[in-house]
C-alpha cells in the first residue's frame, strides 16, 4: 500500500508517472534498452529532452527571450553559480533574507567575493514573515536582487513579486515551481531543484534571460556557465537523463490535470484545509504570519512538545509519513506538493483531530 508522503524533498511523485516509468523501464520506445541506458547524444533522447523543454515552456509561459537549462548541482550549486555568472568580485548584489535557504545563498555569494546588501531581513520575526511590498529599496547599481519565494524549512512564502526596479530579479523557486502560475517575465533568472514538483533529485532547471548570458567570470566552471550550457543545449557534459525523462512525464501529467491554473487552485484548497484545522485547534500552532503562509510547506508545533514524536509515530502507523519537522527547527512539517492529493491532506486533518481528542 502506498502511503501519503509529506516529505519536503525528495518528495512524492504522481503515481501515474511512476507507473508509466515502470512500464517503460526495460524497453523504452521499443529500443530494447532502458532510458537509463541510452546515449544522451542519440536522436531519441535529444527528442525526449527537447519535448520536456517544450512542455516546460508551454506550462510556465516562458518567453522566447529566455533559455531553459537542464543543470546539475541543485539549488545549492546555483547559490554559487548566480554570482559567478552575474557579477565580478567586489560587485554589489542585493538579497532578501527570509530564512535558512536565503541565508545559504547569501553565504555562497560572500564566498564568491560579492558585496552583499541585505535589503530586507526578517530575523526580528524569527523568519515567520516576508517584508511588506515597498518596505525596502534596491541600489540601482546592484548586479541583481535575489529572493527565495518559498522557504521550505520555515514554511514562509511571498504572495507577491518583489520590485527590483531595473535590477535583474533572481529567484530560487525550488519549493514552489509549477505549483501555480508565475510571471516569468518579471524575473531575469529563475532556478529550481527538481525534487519537489518536477521529478527526482539530481536535475536542476534554470530559466535565464538572454541578456544575462555571456557574462560569466573566466574562472567559472563550464557546467555552471550559463552561456556554455545554453550553447550546448544543456549537453556540454552528460546530463541527468533519467531526471529529464521523468520531468517530461511529470509535465505531461500536469498538463492532463489542467495546467498550473488548476493545480494552483487545488494546492490552495489543500493548504486552506490544513491551516483551518490548525487554527481551529488548541493543540496545534502555526507560527507564520497568515499573509506569509506557504502553500507548499505547512509547519506547526504542538503545545506540548513531548507529544511531537508521539504524533509523528502515530501518523506513520496511519500511513502519513515524513511529517517530522526539519532538524533545525523541530515540530511538524507537512509538504503538500502537486502530487500529494487532497485526500492525503484530509487524512492528515482527520488524524490530527483524533490525536487531539486523545491527548
Amino acid at each position: 500500500m502506498r502511503v501519503y508522503n509529506f516529505s519536503a524533498g525528495p518528495a512524492t511523485m504522481p503515481l501515474e508517472v511512476l507507473e508509466q516509468a515502470q512500464a517503460e523501464l526495460c524497453d523504452w520506445q521499443g529500443s530494447g534498452m532502458s532510458v537509463l541506458e541510452v546515449s544522451h547524444r542519440g536522436k531519441d533522447f535529444i527528442a525526449c529532452s527537447a519535448h520536456a523543454e517544450e512542455l516546460f515552456r508551454e506550462l510556465l509561459g516562458v518567453p522566447d527571450n529566455y533559455k531553459v537549462l537542464f543543470l546539475q548541482g541543485g539549488a545549492t550549486g546555483q547559490f554559487a553559480a548566480v554570482p559567478m555568472n552575474l557579477s565580478d568580485p567586489g560587485d554589489t548584489a542585493a538579497y532578501i533574507n527570509t530564512g535558512q535557504w536565503s541565508g545559504k545563498a547569501i553565504k555562497a555569494a560572500l564566498a564568491q567575493g560579492v558585496e552583499t546588501q541585505v535589503v530586507a531581513d526578517e530575523e526580528a520575526s524569527s523568519y515567520t514573515t516576508v517584508p511588506a511590498p515597498g518596505s525596502f529599496s534596491v541600489d540601482p547599481g546592484a548586479r541583481y536582487l535575489h529572493y527565495t519565494p518559498n522557504e521550505t524549512i520555515g514554511g514562509v512564502e511571498f504572495n507577491y513579486v518583489p520590485d527590483a526596479g531595473d535590477v535583474p530579479l533572481v529567484a530560487d523557486f525550488s519549493s514552489s515551481i509549477l505549483s501555480r502560475p508565475i510571471d516569468v517575465a518579471s524575473h531575469a533568472l529563475i532556478y529550481a531543484g527538481a525534487q519537489k514538483n518536477m521529478g527526482p533529485s539530481g536535475l536542476t532547471v534554470a530559466i535565464v534571460r538572454n541578456d544575462l548570458l555571456g557574462c560569466a567570470r573566466p574562472q567559472t566552471p563550464d557546467i555552471f556557465n550559463y552561456q556554455k550550457m545554453a550553447t550546448s543545449d544543456s549537453m556540454l557534459n552528460t546530463p541527468p537523463t533519467f531526471g529529464i525523462y521523468l520531468l517530461g512525464l511529470t509535465l505531461e501529467w500536469i498538463k492532463r490535470q489542467g495546467g498550473l491554473e488548476a493545480l494552483g487552485a487545488r494546492n490552495q484548497a489543500k493548504a486552506d484545509a490544513l491551516y483551518n484545522a490548525i487554527d481551529a485547534s488548541a493543540l496545534y500552532h502555526n507560527p507564520v504570519a497568515p499573509e506569509a503562509r506557504s502553500r507548499m510547506n505547512v509547519v506547526f508545533t504542538l503545545s506540548d512538545p513531548e507529544l511531537t514524536p508521539v504524533f509523528v509515530a502515530g501518523a506513520a502507523e496511519a500511513g502519513l509519513v515524513n511529517l517530522k519537522g526539519h532538524r533545525s527547527v523541530g515540530g511538524i512539517r507537512a509538504s503538500i506538493y502537486n502530487a500529494l492529493p487532497l485526500e492525503g491532506v484530509e487524512a492528515l486533518v482527520a488524524f490530527m483531530k483524533e490525536f487531539e481528542a486523545a491527548h
